[in-house]
């Protein structure tokens, strides 16, 4: 199967306690294709301004990233600036700068409409309805958001879910879609809407996986290194996406295993700032993680 991707294209400069980095490669759609590149190269959609430098566009056409569906209009590209502190559990947002993202329309070239996997990284959910009405009998349509769309349009992404199958969403962002404090509550609220699998993402704590009326608990893995949390969720979802797309497997034993891959392809993530730790990643570590990951969840 292959894999398209809606979403952002950024430039990031983030501050954390082990160090910073100015205006690197970031946005939903860019950590999440990468991520998803090591299982099934997939398809983007996103812009970004005449400023973008080629050396970005390279290297993920260097991952084998489709880039057809890559918009580049007058003006700069998207910038986001952040800090966090020591737990590094949140994000503290000191600039934001949309750019040409701010009169983003995901126009999906006719090659790309044929996609069996549509992810809708986070985006406005208006937009990723206008996806969904592009898109031609997709076997899995999976869904991203953040507190902004919650808070904002939550009617309009309510809408939207309706028309999705999967829906990734972190513990602050179930419990304030939903009101509710038990994430089970939580996951079963939201499966009313549309999506019947949700995979919850927990940060250090590892992912919950919701399918029907089954549950995956998915550990964290311990690290010893953890620069930049900045897109780790997006990472998760490439690596959960992808691995299916690659084994072409939606039974509930499969949406497990891709939980575990999401796991690992997020812990490389952290390890360094933006996407360097990708940048050296080989596929034996990812395989090894992947052990690691086996043996913690086995007793």
């Amino acid at each position: 199967m292959q894999i398209l991707v809606v979403g952002s294209i950024a430039l990031d400069s983030v501050e954390t306690p082990f160090g910073k980095i100015e205006e690197g490669l970031g946005g939903s759609a860019t950590h999440f294709s990468t991520s998803a590149s090591f299982l099934s190269p997939p398809y983007l959609v996103g812009v970004v301004g005449q400023d973008f430098p080629q050396q970005h566009l390279d290297f993920l056409a260097s991952r084998g990233v489709h880039l057809e569906g890559l918009q580049k209009k007058e003006g700069k590209t998207f910038r986001w600036k952040g800090r966090y502190e020591f737990d590094l559990n949140t994000a503290h947002t000191l600039d934001t700068q949309l750019n040409v993202f701010l009169s983003f329309y995901p126009e999906l070239p006719s090659s790309y409409r044929n996609k069996e996997i549509v992810f809708l990284a986070n985006i406005d959910p208006e937009l990723q309805m206008k996806v969904i009405e592009q898109a031609q009998n997709p076997k899995l349509i999976a869904l991203d958001t953040m507190n902004f769309w919650i808070s904002s349009k939550k009617e309009a992404l309510i809408k939207t879910l309706n028309k999705v199958n999967l829906m990734f969403i972190n513990e602050g962002e179930a419990r304030e879609l939903t009101g509710e404090s038990n994430l089970v509550k939580a996951a079963r609220k939201i499966r009313s809407w549309g999506p019947q699998t949700i995979a919850l993402k927990r940060g250090e704590y590892g992912a919950l996986l919701f399918h029907g009326d089954e549950i995956f608990s998915a550990p964290g893995l311990p690290l010893e290194e953890i620069k930049d949390p900045t897109g780790a969720g997006d990472s998760f979802a490439g690596g959960f996406l992808g691995y299916l797309a690659k084994s072409g497997d939606l039974s509930f034993n499969n949406l497990k295993k891709a939980t575990i891959y999401g796991s690992v392809m997020a812990s490389f993530n952290v390890e360094d700032f933006s996407l360097d730790r990708f940048r050296r990643l080989k596929n034996e570590e990812i395989e090894m993680r992947y052990q690691e990951f086996m043996k913690l969840a086995h007793f």
